[in-house]
């Protein structure tokens, strides 16, 4: 997958597929879509093209209202190696600004998808909008195909177990500590990457090593409070563990508000401090991460560990 950072130089891919769409999370419906793609584009001798956007178009157009607090499912990171993946072929991202937020349908489809790309077919999801104020839908789409002389397809709504897939349902799961229901939207394993320090005081409070994770991105989405099973990826090497997440820390023996994700490697081979690693999380398995009583916590944390280790994953 070729990553483009501009609209410059793209009128040299072949016979385009083009979609839309910020994509975070990278669920069964963006899936479906890029699915879609690859199949188009091999029946034409084209190429894929996905047009993205960062930061989150709703960061920048309501940062005082909805997307103040908007919480990413994917780091950028994330999202590109998710999206090689899938086979797609190209992956262009745009900087979005207020400027740019300004720009008609009619502007994004000329002077983008024809004049830039010479997008051959442009798929868009179910009930998709684009250009200013969210004007441009797939009938608006349909009507300038015929004349500009490009092909449009409209992927239908996809379902998961009766219920729509969505990144706001995603979000909506991993905030409530569900993490089966979230991986089964995305199809794949909720991940955080991130590296890891080394933890002595925890380590020492817990008597077992522990490792704090350091995420890239400080709009990723970091599940609710609670200790989960989780497997840690590091150069291709898997190994099982469990993550505790609270907000907050012990600092000089005093509670302080912070984000702490603290991780158990039960491997006691592990020792990678500083090297950047992948948590797939497969379950919550406790609701809260409750260190107020450290040797409560430690009894907690043992019968926790043995019903990991018997979960097949």
């Amino acid at each position: 997958m070729k990553l483009h950072f501009s609209l410059d130089n793209l009128s040299d891919i072949r016979n385009p597929v083009v979609t839309t769409g910020s994509f975070d999370g990278v669920h069964i419906g963006h899936k479906v879509i890029i699915s879609r793609l690859v199949k188009l584009a091999k029946d034409i001798n084209g190429e894929t093209v996905l047009i993205t956007f960062y930061p989150h178009p709703r960061r920048i157009l309501y940062p005082n209202a909805e997307g103040k607090d908007l919480l990413m499912i994917l780091s950028q990171k994330e999202k590109f190696k998710l999206l090689e993946k899938t086979g797609l072929d190209h992956l262009v991202i745009i900087t979005f600004t207020k400027e740019f937020s300004r720009i008609s349908s009619h502007d994004f489809v000329e002077k983008i998808l024809v004049d830039r790309l010479h997008a051959c077919v442009v798929v868009v999801g179910f009930n998709h909008h684009f250009g200013h104020n969210r004007e441009g839908n797939f009938d608006y789409l349909y009507g300038l195909s015929r004349q500009y002389g490009f092909e449009v397809e409209e992927i239908p709504e996809q379902e998961i177990q009766n219920e729509s897939v969505s990144s706001t349902k995603i979000r909506k799961a991993l905030l409530e500590g569900n993490i089966q229901r979230a991986n089964a939207y995305l199809d794949h394993y909720y991940i955080i990457t991130g590296r890891l320090s080394y933890n002595i005081e925890n380590s020492e409070m817990l008597s077992i090593p522990v490792y704090s994770l350091n995420i890239e991105e400080d709009v990723k989405l970091v599940p609710t409070d609670g200790i989960y099973a989780v497997s840690i990826a590091e150069d291709g090497l898997y190994f099982k563990g469990m993550t505790f997440i609270r907000d907050w820390m012990i600092v000089n023996n005093k509670l302080s508000p912070s984000l702490t994700i603290d991780i158990h490697i039960f491997d006691q081979s592990f020792k990678s401090a500083g090297n950047a690693v992948t948590v797939y999380f497969q379950k919550r398995i406790r609701e809260g991460a409750d260190m107020n009583n450290i040797n409560k916590f430690r009894i907690q944390l043992k019968t926790v560990k043995s019903e990991i280790e018997e979960l097949i994953y």
